[in-house]
């Protein structure tokens, strides 16, 4: 049995536990006869606490994989896939309103040239949450915790428990926006097993 190392650039449960869940979905398709072994290594993702633009919460997610492959490199570690993931806030503007949305983002590479980012959805702030985060400028973990008046929620059901009464926890949340990043590694393949037959 081959075994596959997936490193993760955090050591915090639900984004350690979202990339468990969605390998032991996605590993029939990515390596049928491996066995996926999940490393998590603190990385900076080099941007703000809070990113508050959807494009700063993907240069976050790839800034943490590639800061994964840079210590792969330097360690000669045998890591297959490296996966970036962040957390942030999209601000839109539509008609006059303005729109807060929370939204996860992963990037993963196996780096040797094949990358992908996936999102997780978006779940919408109330403007109370919105005026202490964006206006106010506090981190969303801390924010989250005086608006649900409870201590260490990014480690628990994340500001997505809260917000969904936990239909859609931040761990679940992960999970997607890793799903939808490795698709392309796993779906191109299906895609060309299907041409090949017809």
């Amino acid at each position: 049995m081959e075994k596959i190392t997936v490193a993760v650039g955090s050591t915090r449960r639900p984004k350690l536990g979202a990339v468990r869940e969605a390998l032991d979905l996605i590993s029939p398709r990515l390596g049928p006869r491996a066995h996926f072994d999940v490393v998590g290594v603190e990385v900076p993702s080099g941007v703000r606490h809070t990113p508050l633009s959807r494009q700063e919460i993907m240069t976050g997610a790839r800034q943490r994989a590639e800061a994964l492959l840079v210590i792969a490199r330097e360690k000669n570690a045998a890591w297959k896939y490296f996966v970036g993931l962040e957390g942030g806030i999209d601000i839109v503007h539509e008609r006059g309103a303005r729109w807060v949305f929370l939204e996860n983002w992963a990037y993963v590479t196996d780096g040797a040239g094949r990358a992908s980012f996936g999102q997780s959805g978006a779940v919408l702030m109330p403007e109370l949450l919105v005026k202490s985060v964006v206006d106010d400028g506090i981190e969303l973990s801390e924010a989250i915790d005086a608006f649900a008046g409870g201590h260490g929620i990014r480690d628990a059901q994340g500001a997505w428990g809260v917000l969904t009464d936990n239909l859609v926890t931040r761990q679940d949340s992960f999970r997607i926006a890793i799903l939808n990043a490795f698709a392309p590694f796993f779906a191109l393949g299906v895609s060309q097993k299907s041409q090949a037959r017809t």
